[in-house]
């Protein structure tokens, strides 16, 4: 008989020490930024704005986690598609309003399974997802 829930969802003490790596990558580039970790449905597990950055720039992280967890790929893979005359016009007015289709959004996996997303904005986007990169990988997971 199979297991009737497949996956694991990321727990608070993995998702607090990503936060902590990506902090530490922030503060080694120089950028203030809000940093969200969320389980596979986009539901915050931790979060953190560190002092100084945008305000607005927490609400942008959250969306970023929770649009990567809903489709468990980096947010910015969705840009060009979402683009007017393109496949998926429009796409960015999803999931009431919080669909976000520039970098910044990335899947956490481990051992390839996703377990969870994380979203980083405040510094330029593709700045935002070279710093969820660099956290998850020194922490031997993948982005």
């Amino acid at each position: 008989m199979s297991e009737p829930i497949a996956g694991q969802d990321i727990g608070i003490d993995l998702a607090q020490q990503i936060i902590a790596a990506a902090r530490s990558e922030a503060e080694r580039q120089g950028h203030l930024v809000s940093i969200v970790v969320a389980d596979r449905a986009g539901n915050p597990v931790a979060t953190a704005r560190m002092d100084g950055s945008p305000l607005g720039a927490y609400y942008i992280a959250v969306d970023k986690a929770y649009s990567s967890a809903l489709w468990n790929c980096r947010t910015g893979e969705m840009a060009e598609l979402s683009m007017p005359g393109n496949g998926d016009w429009g796409f960015a007015k999803t999931i009431g309003g919080r669909m976000i289709v520039f970098a910044g959004g990335v899947s956490v996996r481990k051992d390839g399974e996703q377990i969870g997303a994380m979203g980083i904005s405040g510094a330029l986007s593709e700045e935002d997802q070279a710093m969820c990169l660099a956290a998850l990988a020194s922490l031997g997971l993948e982005g």
